[in-house]
């Protein structure tokens, strides 16, 4: 069995190991997504070289984790890296996170099986063109299922993390998880507990951004793994919403979720909607109530950033990705009507931002999505952005630094610089949102004056 299309710089950097008399195996996920016919950017070469070895073949090689016996291989095109790793055993997992100790062995069987699961479990002989399946990973591909590798109680205390990556290879291929690995996960769901935030976050992004990110979500929930990404997701079961047909909140933030669609969208824009989408009514349960039958969220949008605030920051995702999904859950709850009148468009662009607009939009889309099975915003969003083109297009004020004056026109005024100088911009800028026509250096200031001195007296 020959698995196509190895890379020719790859192929040297396995000849070499082959021509000093060592073995060579292309395992894990490139030879798993080889199959699946999906694009492979990073490889792992298995080898009975000892570390020492490797480095004296490869001296410019990074030493990336040496200790455990793989150095990392980055080609001249640098268009991918290849980590390279000697066969090995591993002794008890005493943190949950990393093996206590570590033995060199000769024998790529022994090594297969210290994997997660039987799909990554797969080696192809690069010396012989020999295929290595131990545990059965071609048939589990071949049926859609992940797997883990012997017992799945012992892989998942081995690495905690292991419970959310089998999720999240589910999620990512469409696959289901096999019942007993299934099981493992619930049992061994506190194990994330120990297991860094950062390593939680970039599984968490890899579901978030699935063909169907509700698959590996429902998952989370099914399992109880969700307690240590987004607890509060669980408070949405069973939470009722009015106009939403049979949707509970839970099964709303889902479907909004999967409405967000990633075509034209950057892998941090695809993410940073996404993440949106699962939060923006997440703050529902703090506000639910239910008056003589009239159910309301009043204020849900406000509860819903302090939650996508507080656990996004916990996961450590960026200042940038936290900035923008607050956002746009902050300002989700518009409700633009033809009525508005161009001053309110104004003041809409001034207190969302021109830069947010766009994804706003798709969130609502989405939303609206969610909600009634299609996108039944589209009409008046559509009308509304061509308003918002023709403001733009008209090169109104619509922040501060569009005004015709400035902190050192007013300072030149005799107002000095203080809280009260940037309140009286806000306050210009708002007549130049209400007005445009007094945006010009000699009406503003003859209103600067008038509001400051005023005040004064």
């Amino acid at each position: 069995m020959r698995i196509p299309n190895i890379d020719s710089e790859l192929r040297k950097i396995a000849d070499k190991l082959i021509r000093n008399g060592k073995k060579a195996y292309l395992v894990g996920g490139a030879v798993r997504d080889a199959f699946l016919k999906r694009p492979v950017t990073d490889f792992d070469i298995a080898t009975d070289a000892t570390p020492e070895e490797c480095m004296r073949l490869f001296p410019w090689a990074i030493p990336t984790g040496i200790q455990h016996g793989t150095i990392t291989v980055i080609p001249r095109s640098r268009r991918y890296k290849v980590e390279i790793t000697t066969f090995r055993t591993e002794g008890a997992y005493t943190d949950g996170r990393h093996p206590d100790t570590v033995a060199f062995v000769d024998d790529i069987s022994l090594d297969l099986s210290r994997r997660d699961f039987t799909i990554n479990a797969m080696a192809f002989d690069l010396a012989h063109n020999v295929f290595v399946d131990p545990f059965g990973g071609k048939r589990d591909l071949a049926d859609r299922i992940v797997r883990a590798v012997g017992s799945p109680l012992d892989r998942f205390h081995e690495d905690g993390l292991r419970t959310i990556r089998a999720i999240r290879f589910a999620s990512q291929l469409g696959f289901v998880i096999e019942p007993a690995t299934l099981s493992a996960i619930a049992e061994c769901r506190g194990g994330l507990i120990r297991i860094s935030a950062e390593r939680i976050r970039d599984e968490f992004s890899k579901i978030l951004e699935a063909r169907i990110p509700s698959v590996g979500l429902q998952l989370l929930v099914d399992t109880g793994t969700v307690e240590a990404i987004v607890p509060e997701l669980l408070a949405c079961r069973g939470v009722p919403q009015p106009n939403h047909g049979h949707q509970d909140v839970l099964a709303h933030l889902f479907a909004t979720t999967d409405a967000v669609i990633p075509d034209n969208l950057s892998e941090e824009e695809l993410l940073v909607l996404r993440l949106a989408a699962l939060f923006h009514d997440i703050g529902k349960p703090l506000c639910y109530r239910d008056d003589n039958d009239s159910v309301s969220f009043y204020g849900h949008e406000m509860e819903s950033e302090k939650i996508a605030r507080k656990r996004l920051q916990e996961l450590k995702y960026s200042n940038s990705v936290i900035e923008k999904v607050c956002h746009l859950v902050r300002h989700h709850m518009f409700n633009y009507e033809p009525g508005w009148t161009d001053a309110a468009v104004r003041r809409f662009i001034a207190r969302v931002g021109l830069r947010s607009i766009r994804d706003l939009f798709a969130l609502r889309l989405a939303d609206s999505t969610a909600t009634t099975g299609g996108p039944s915003s589209w009409p008046l969003l559509s009308e509304f952005q061509s308003r918002i083109d023709r403001v733009v297009e008209a090169h109104q004020a619509l922040s501060l630094k569009d005004l015709a004056v400035n902190g050192d026109d007013l300072a030149a005024l005799g107002i000095p610089r203080s809280r009260e100088m940037g309140a009286l911009l806000s306050e210009l800028l708002d007549a130049a949102l209400e007005d445009p026509s007094l945006n010009t250096k000699e009406k503003m200031l003859k209103i600067a004056q008038a509001k400051y001195f005023s005040l004064k007296r």
